[in-house]
């Protein structure tokens, strides 16, 4: 069967509504940022994330786009949650780790912003389909969505996107922050939504660069990578928090352009790229970038008892153990293969 054929349901329904709860449990269950006393919010998170990366998933594999594609389309889907859905890069912060506000200029958190580019299209697209397909090997090349699906899956997002809209800005910010309705300048939005239209058509119409192949390190070197780029990655969004107000702006910017984007993209495609690149050394890549993350996050819960503690501490513990039995399951397979 082909990248173009049309499932049947029984073959996709399963990875698809994994794929689904994967893109909030990566991104905001484990690492904490969704904690137990707001679970509620997990079917919302479900309909915007995993729908999203679902769709990003089916683009991918419908029209056999590559690795710069799906860059694209998770920073397409970056933008619409910090601009349009949520609009938590345009807002003032509702949290303030020392009181003051930093890094805002001209409408936007521009640390806060650039930690959610790297971050949303990292933990939401790439580690949830890299996972699913991992967990699902024989149905890794087929599309996920059936023709009913679509008509299920798309009244879905734009539902998830407004509960998640008026969740967020209406309810949350004033109730709970005791802060103004947020409301952002037409200007803002319209720049927004043409971000969005070219990075999406960017993502259908470039086409995928070669790169010289590089021998990749072993599985065990790049999960220490991936777990040291998370911690990384954390520090920026404690700046963006406004966890050191002194910190210099134009460090807390530029160190992570370099640490945090440029030196994946130039190394990381020379890796997938040489034949000696297997499902091993992604898995260990993505195993080593999930604790990681989840490590990381435990520094938010420092002072912290009760249920969000402890669900934070189980739910971790159980995924770490999930992902040693699907690493165990993968070593068998290649050793067979």
């Amino acid at each position: 069967m082909n990248a173009t054929t049309s499932p049947s349901k029984k073959g996709v329904f399963a990875p698809a509504i994994t794929l689904m709860l994967m893109g909030p449990l990566l991104a905001e269950i484990l690492p904490g940022a969704t904690r137990f006393s707001s679970i509620f919010v997990l079917p919302i998170e479900m309909c915007v994330w995993g729908i999203c990366a679902l769709l990003i998933r089916e683009a991918l594999r419908r029209f056999r786009l590559g690795w710069t594609s799906l860059v694209l389309l998770g920073l397409a889907l970056a933008v619409a949650e910090e601009c349009l859905i949520q609009q938590t890069s345009l807002a003032p912060m509702v949290i303030h780790l020392k009181g003051l506000t930093y890094a805002r200029a001209f409408g936007v958190n521009y640390v806060y912003f650039l930690w959610a580019l790297i971050y949303e299209p990292v933990f939401v697209v790439f580690l949830s389909i890299a996972i699913v397909e991992m967990i699902y090997p024989d149905r890794r090349q087929l599309p996920w969505i059936t023709t009913p699906g679509w008509f299920v899956l798309i009244p879905l997002l734009l539902l998830g996107s407004l509960l998640a809209w008026f969740s967020w800005t209406q309810i949350a910010r004033v109730k709970i922050f005791h802060l103004e309705a947020y409301r952002p300048p037409v200007s803002a939005i319209l720049l927004s939504v043409a971000g969005m239209g070219l990075l999406i058509v960017a993502a259908f119409r470039i086409k995928q660069p070669r790169v010289k192949p590089m021998t990749p390190p072993g599985p065990v070197a790049l999960g220490i990578v991936g777990g040291v780029w998370a911690a990384i990655l954390f520090g920026l969004v404690l700046l963006g928090f406004g966890a050191d107000p002194a910190f210099p702006e134009w460090i807390a910017v530029t160190v992570p352009i370099v640490l945090l984007i440029l030196i994946p993209i130039l190394i990381l495609p020379r890796y997938t790229s040489h034949p000696g690149w297997n499902i091993q050394h992604q898995f260990g890549l993505s195993c080593g970038t999930i604790i990681g993350s989840m490590a990381a996050g435990q520094i938010g819960f420092i002072g912290t008892y009760g249920a969000d503690l402890y669900f934070k501490i189980i739910s971790n513990i159980i995924a770490v153990i999930l992902l040693i039995l699907l690493g165990i399951r993968i070593n068998k397979q290649k050793a067979m293969a």
